[in-house]
């Protein structure tokens, strides 16, 4: 079973504080999520971001069925990182790195992700044709959302 990497980074002309407000915030996930994703937080959004925050969430990631999705904010450094993993979800493991720092004019965003699929086999078969593409979609998305939001730099 393989362990993939997805890797962004982008570019935005706001604060530190500002982006670090936006990215801590769990309500904030739902607003930069494509509505396609089917995505509702059901419990754990009400307090900004800490270490041993519980999130749950519905969502829709393919072909139309809805899932549940628990996430642990096991990290925490204000106004550098966080870090979520999957308790419980569509993958066999999910571990999220969120950075932000500031540059000339602005902020870096960076997200770091690695994963594996579940089923074996079967789910390495799956990633080329139907979960990198998701995923892509999805930090495209986002990309174009913040832009939307902040601006581009």
């Amino acid at each position: 079973m393989k362990l993939y990497t997805l890797h962004r980074k982008q570019n935005l002309p706001i604060s530190l504080q500002e982006a670090w407000d936006f990215i801590s915030d769990p309500k904030n996930l739902a607003v930069i999520t494509p509505d396609s994703m089917g995505f509702n937080t059901i419990s754990g959004d009400d307090r900004k971001m800490f270490a041993g925050q519980i999130i749950h969430y519905n969502v829709t990631p393919l072909m139309g069925i809805k899932l549940q999705w628990v996430t642990e904010i096991t990290h925490v450094r204000v106004l550098e990182f966080f870090v979520d993993e999957q308790r419980y979800g569509p993958y066999k493991f999910w571990h999220h790195k969120h950075f932000v720092k500031e540059i000339p004019g602005g902020v870096e965003m960076e997200d770091i992700v690695h994963y594996k699929l579940p089923m074996g086999f079967l789910g390495d078969l799956m990633h080329p044709v139907m979960v990198k593409p998701k995923l892509e979609e999805i930090f495209k998305y986002r990309e174009k959302k913040l832009e939307e939001l902040f601006g581009k730099m």
